[in-house]
């Protein structure tokens, strides 16, 4: 018998901010909340701060990136996989504890993937790199794991892509089902460019492990809102940008607008803010999170 999200995340550790999750018996179906009341909790993406975090160049690391967060009025911190300076289970331990101290949660742990490569050994390592990131994250206590489709292979078709998404996507539930992890597929370009493609990889996946990731500037089609509003219902975690693209014409984003679509679809989870405009971010960001705060309540 297949487990519910809320029976198999029932078990796992989630910290005390963390919003009540979400149950889905089948992904063909959108998610069924466990109340009608929208619980939405406030996060901040690492990947804002980028520049700074390249582990290349350094200036701040992700302990100086949970301070800059307990500034704010946050819940949580998402730490995206890519500014971890070791993965080792020492240092997830320090991270999350860290979290902890500063009264924050570590809403999620995006990662970067591509499971349309079709090569299959290449494919499998993507496959591997996310099983181990959802170790990871369940160890820091994280709710969810983002990740990607990827991009259709020139001269492949695009079902046959689907199918290897598909087929990778169902490799990796079985093991976040275990560790208590969601994973949350993007809408990140590729194959899931728009809404109806990234919900044709969301449906034949059965296990209550998948959900969306809403991120919000990433639609390029004529109407991002409508798209956003489609896959709200499948969503159980969603990256706030501050800029549209309707119709590839860049545009400051209505987030008063982007909520009220979160909050029409009985949105549970967390979101986070995920700053790409060209303002400093240091400036940018708390102010955004202080609009953010007031429009999530």
């Amino acid at each position: 018998m297949t487990l519910s999200r809320r029976d198999f995340l029932r078990t796992a550790a989630v910290t005390a901010v963390a919003p009540t999750l979400p149950s889905l018996s089948s992904a063909i179906d959108p998610i069924k909340r466990p109340s009608s009341t929208p619980d939405l909790k406030l996060s901040l993406a690492a990947y804002s701060f980028r520049q700074f975090l390249d582990l290349k160049k350094p200036s701040m690391t992700l302990f100086d990136f949970i301070d800059l967060g307990a500034g704010l009025p946050l819940d949580a911190v998402e730490l995206t996989s890519y500014y971890f300076a070791e993965t080792n289970d020492a240092y997830l331990d320090k991270l999350k504890a860290y979290a902890a101290g500063k009264k924050l949660a570590i809403s999620g742990v995006p990662v970067g993937n591509n499971f349309c490569l079709a090569d299959d050994g290449k494919r499998q390592e993507e496959v591997e790199k996310v099983k181990q990131w959802i170790g990871r994250a369940a160890r820091l206590g994280a709710q969810t794991v983002r990740i990607f489709a990827g991009d259709l292979p020139k001269g492949d078709t695009l079902a046959t892509a689907q199918k290897r998404v598909v087929d990778a996507m169902n490799e990796c539930c079985a093991v976040a089902e275990k560790a208590g992890v969601l994973l949350a597929l993007e809408n990140h370009g590729g194959i899931t460019d728009t809404a109806e493609h990234l919900l044709e990889l969301v449906k034949p996946i059965k296990s209550p492990a998948l959900g969306v990731n809403i991120d919000t500037g990433n639609f390029h089609t004529p109407d991002p809102y409508a798209d956003i509003a489609k896959i709200a219902p499948y969503g159980v975690v969603s990256q706030v940008k501050t800029e549209v693209y309707p119709g590839n014409k860049k545009q400051e984003a209505d987030l008063g607008r982007v909520v009220k679509i979160l909050k029409d679809a009985n949105f549970h989870g967390y979101v986070a803010l995920e700053y790409e405009a060209a303002e400093d971010p240091k400036v940018a960001v708390p102010r955004h999170i202080r609009e953010l705060r007031k429009l999530i309540g």
